[in-house]
């Protein structure tokens, strides 16, 4: 019934009250998690929205001004370093997305998540959509926020420790982080719970 019923509200739910959702940096060693949520304007549509992986930085960065602009409600959220170590990186994510649903400016009557998995306690009814971040436009939007979002924290993160490259790898486990890693030890930007890190830090000396 309950499956039915979020189908049968997607039929009658209005694009202006559909908001899209989505994450980025749930693989990286190091860094928060962000989730952004988006509720798109249907009489200003934004042309080229896509999976932001699928965009270049620059492309990315004109649509995410573009969607700030012209979207009709939009909220970006982080999960710290500490709260992944704490909740594991799963609900760390969905925590992200939770809120960033609840900081809409616009209560959402529907949302759309990209992937396979629903964040608890979300204020409207909701569905899981696999591959989201390519077939549903307000959920392409999310997805480019929160990844261009993602990649200023990280060249933040580079500002503070240049010794490990983060505008260069944007904390994902590349051979150059892995060698920056083994050299310098972390720092308090790494993931103390993911296993490339766990096991520099247990090999520590005492």
């Amino acid at each position: 019934m309950g499956a039915q019923f979020e189908l049968f509200a997607a039929d009658r739910v209005p694009a202006g009250w559909v908001a899209g959702v989505d994450e980025a940096g749930r693989g990286p060693l190091a860094g928060p998690v962000f989730a952004a949520a988006v509720i798109l304007d249907p009489d200003r549509p934004i042309r080229g929205l896509d999976d932001s992986k699928k965009l270049s930085p620059g492309r990315r960065e004109e649509l995410a001004a573009l969607i700030r602009e012209r979207a009709l409600a939009w909220a970006v959220m982080q999960a710290s370093v500490e709260d992944i170590d704490r909740l594991n990186i799963l609900q760390a994510t969905l925590q992200a997305m939770r809120e960033a649903c609840q900081g809409l400016a616009r209560p959402a009557r529907l949302i759309l998540v990209d992937g396979n998995r629903l964040p608890a306690g979300l204020p409207c009814p909701a569905r899981a959509v696999v591959g989201g971040d390519a077939l549903e436009p307000a959920i392409s939007a999310a997805s480019i926020l929160a990844k261009t979002a993602r990649d200023a924290c990280c060249l933040s993160l580079h500002a503070q420790f240049p010794q490990y490259a983060f505008d260069q790898h944007k904390g994902y486990g590349t051979a150059l982080h892995l060698a920056r890693l083994a050299a310098h030890g972390p720092c308090p930007a790494h993931r103390r719970s993911f296993a490339p890190v766990r096991r520099l830090l247990q090999d520590q000396p005492s």
